[in-house]
């Protein structure tokens, strides 16, 4: 009992468990919606085209999360720009957008007198976030998963076929946009908890492992969310007992469970193992 407990009696080590749960979860949410879309990249694309606004932000003296969320949208914004007036393919547009602007920012690091702070925002640093850094996180974590949970159907649907979406009256390029957005919200709030480097892990691996058990969206959710704050309440302790970096704690944490799910679904029977695709939630959830 005095492992769980011992941790727990410091202030900082209590806030890391909340903000990187809330985290967590929010990256577990969009996460299952990325794997459906087959957006892995693009995940990958806004968390590197934040740096240059992180860096800016640093040398202006404002919050990251101003700095990095605008150059979130700046990222958004040029990929559907370039994707919808040129014939090249999205994921060459992402290639393009993602490696300029990080290389935009990786310039301005070196320009930069001192880069500590810089290097937490890259690799994170919750143990040390502040108490209004943490109180925006959560805020936007919370809001975030709040409105994909109320707009779930729609997302699922316009993920799962955008034609047929568009068909039944469902304003496609709004909701493309508007998932855009959140996921620049989710990366922006995640800076602090597990770095820009890090947090495509968080918003792959969760609906990874979720879709390795099941089939069902619903209950895709579920997994993901229970598997990503577990791993962020233990990546968390082990943390504090081993003294290594949080963020990676719990990335790493999150690698182990899916190699182990993976390893469970190898040794499945065939007949056991779900069907392949993923289907709708039940009409009455």
């Amino acid at each position: 009992m005095e492992f769980f407990l011992e941790p727990l009696q410091y202030a900082f080590m209590v806030k890391a468990i909340i903000v990187s749960s809330a985290v967590g979860a929010v990256c577990a949410l969009l996460s299952c919606f990325l794997i459906l879309k087959g957006w892995s990249l693009l995940g990958d694309a806004i968390s590197h085209a934040v740096l240059p606004g992180v860096v800016i932000a640093y040398i202006l003296g404002i919050p990251f999360g101003i700095g990095a969320l605008f150059f979130a949208l700046v990222a958004v914004l040029m990929i559907g720009l370039v994707k919808n007036h040129t014939k090249i393919k999205e994921d060459a547009v992402m290639g393009i957008v993602f490696t300029t602007l990080f290389a935009f920012g990786l310039i301005l690091i070196s320009r930069t007198a001192s880069a500590v702070d810089l290097m937490h925002v890259l690799f994170g640093y919750v143990l040390g976030i502040s108490d209004g850094s943490a109180l925006f996180t959560i805020i936007a974590a919370l809001s975030v998963a709040a409105l994909v949970l109320a707009f779930r159907r729609t997302l699922l649907l316009y993920c799962f076929d955008a034609t047929h979406a568009q068909t039944i009256g469902i304003p496609v390029r709004f909701v493309h946009y508007s998932l855009l957005t959140l996921l620049a919200i989710t990366i922006t709030s995640s800076l602090q908890t597990v770095g820009i480097i890090l947090v495509i892990a968080m918003l792959i691996t969760p609906g990874a492992t979720a879709f390795l058990l099941t089939k069902r969206f619903g209950a895709m959710l579920e997994i993901a969310v229970a598997t990503s704050v577990g791993s962020s309440v233990s990546g968390a302790y082990m943390s504090y007992y081993l003294d290594i970096s949080t963020g990676g704690a719990i990335v790493f944490v999150q690698g182990l469970i899916f190699l182990a799910v993976f390893a469970y679904t190898l040794a499945r029977p065939i007949r056991e193992r779900p069907a392949k695709g993923i289907a709708s939630e039940p009409k009455q959830a």
